[in-house]
């Protein structure tokens, strides 16, 4: 007679699948009761081998749907097609060109931009502390890192640093700022390190937006825009409210137009939120001091949060054109308002003559914040940690550059004017271009890093676009890709007034490079209206 375990062995073997690989002595009563269950619920399909996957958690029924109507034109279909180019001619297919020129993002150093060497010097010590010891290092450089390395967790940039970020950063950028601002004071607890001005700019949003329905808050945002705000708001279930840029005034800020868009906003929202982008991006116009002094009693009369996206601060190229900051402005007009009115501000290492993108850091200064907020913005920024510390590192030698006797000055402030007149050339360039071209209107490139010319495109061009799916401009770019390599962003991802057509694209390939793709996009241009007349 067979011994019990023996009898057990036997009958599992004969229920249980023959692919099933048993060790019968090792099995207890809980994990026979487990096989047995498994088999009985087993479908006809899985005892075949063939296993369905389960159902899908998230689909694009289920997934957060304001997702879905975020858009971000800057890197979107255009690009994606520019990729793909990219990747087709590294395989040999045959192009009526050799190379994408991609001038739909301000990217400078995939533009071909050297970085300034004294902040990679800085960085590069953070970094790496053993250059601390190299002789060949200057030695400002080096008394920079070192004031950085001891404000880190064990002296290093690999620690978490606190929320707002570093003290020793802080205080660089409010000194900064109180010399930008001919003396006007900056308290470095006012000031937030971000991961980039973007990343702020969704935080103070986010602290912004509130309410249902007609209290929904609305957030005012200039046409055209940089499409981080309509993305945003989007993302918020915030109301977009738009007001339109006077293309024909050099793209001014009218208040009048504030006026009309903000009385017809309160009628479906509660707009409290007032964005202003100056230098402009998409735009290249600074704004003038009457101008912003304008907003500023604008939002104070009419009880509006402002925002001033100042990344572009440093580019300023057109004769008679001049940087005013709207704190500086603020604290110039009195008590009144400077020690009412609610504003935050942004800068970034990615634009000026730095061109630091990849490194991700910038500021944001908040003025007249109420405390108990202060301390839930605090908060909310503590669940990302900290801003990325070698940002910061870059942040705080922007701030904080070579003074005159210091030994590495003379070669930074070669390097920083070199790249600012070179962008400010550039800038002339494009607009002289453009200009030559019979329908192609372009305003001057006062400032920042971007022109966005006015096309005139033929009915016969616009049905087409229509048949084919695409705005008018998208069309255009699409085509302008396909045939030229340069890849531009139709001005419809930026907002524009209806039946008006652009581009935007940057000022940053290097002057030769620029030529010939002014001069393609010029020849381009003239063929296309004509193939379409």
């Amino acid at each position: 007679m067979l011994p019990l375990t023996c009898c057990l062995s036997l009958a599992l073997r004969q229920c249980l699948s023959p692919k099933a690989v048993l060790t019968p002595l090792s099995l207890s009563r809980r994990d026979l009761s487990i096989r047995r269950a498994s088999l009985n619920n087993m479908s006809t399909q899985e005892a075949n081998g063939e296993f369905p996957g389960r159902q899908k958690v998230l689909t694009l029924e289920s997934m957060n749907q304001q997702i879905k109507k975020v858009e971000y034109a800057v890197r979107g279909p255009i690009v994606a097609r520019a990729m793909e180019i990219e990747k087709e001619l590294q395989q040999g297919v045959s192009k009526p060109f050799s190379e994408v020129i991609k001038a739909n993002v301000g990217d400078s150093h995939a533009m071909g931009q050297k970085p300034i060497t004294f902040i990679r010097q800085v960085v590069a010590i953070c970094t790496f502390p053993n250059l601390l010891c190299d002789h060949t290092v200057p030695e400002d450089a080096k008394t920079r890192a070192k004031k950085i390395l001891d404000a880190c967790g064990g002296k290093s940039v690999g620690a978490y640093t606190t929320s707002q970020g570093l003290e020793c950063v802080r205080q660089n950028v409010a000194c900064y700022i109180k010399k930008r601002d001919g003396g006007i004071p900056s308290d470095p607890n006012n000031i937030f390190l971000s991961t980039g001005a973007s990343d702020a700019i969704l935080i103070i949003l986010k602290m912004l937006v509130s309410g249902e329905g007609s209290s929904r808050t609305g957030v005012m945002i200039p046409i055209p825009q940089y499409p981080l705000y309509s993305a945003a708001i989007s993302d918020l279930a915030a109301v977009q409210v738009n007001y339109y840029l006077d293309e024909e005034n050099v793209w001014a800020l009218n208040i009048e137009e504030l006026r009309r868009a903000l009385t017809e906003a309160r009628s479906y929202c509660n707009p409290k939120v007032l964005c202003v982008i100056n230098p402009g991006n998409p735009t290249g116009q600074v704004q003038t001091r009457q101008v912003i002094e304008d907003v500023i009693k604008f939002a104070f009369e009419e009880g509006l949060f402002l925002l001033a996206d100042e990344v572009y601060q440093d580019n300023v190229y057109a004769d008679g054109c001049q940087f005013h900051s709207f704190k500086k402005v603020l604290f110039e007009m009195g008590p009144e308002y400077s020690n009412n009115l609610e504003l935050a501000s942004f800068h970034s290492i990615s634009k000026g003559y730095m061109g630091e993108c990849g490194y991700r850091g910038g500021y944001m200064e908040v003025i007249n914040l109420d405390p108990d907020v202060k301390k839930q913005l605090i908060k909310l920024l503590s669940v990302r940690l900290c801003p990325p510390v070698s940002a910061q590192a870059v942040l705080g030698v922007i701030t904080n550059p070579p003074e005159p006797e210091e030994p590495s000055y003379e070669r930074f402030m070669r390097e920083k004017h070199a790249m600012l007149n070179s962008f400010a050339e550039r800038a002339h360039l494009t607009e002289e271009m453009f200009s030559d071209t019979p329908g192609i209107r372009c305003n001057p490139v006062q400032g920042a890093l971007y022109s966005f010319p006015r096309i005139d495109l033929p009915p016969r061009a616009i049905k087409a676009a229509q048949e084919a799916g695409y705005e008018p401009d998208m069309f255009f770019c699409l085509k302008l890709l396909e045939e030229t390599g340069i890849c531009v962003v139709p001005g419809s991802g930026f907002g524009q007034m209806e039946g008006t057509y652009h581009f935007r694209m940057t000022i940053l390939p290097k002057a030769e490079k620029l030529k010939i793709l002014l001069c393609k996009l010029k020849s381009f241009y003239l063929d296309f209206v004509q193939q379409y007349s």
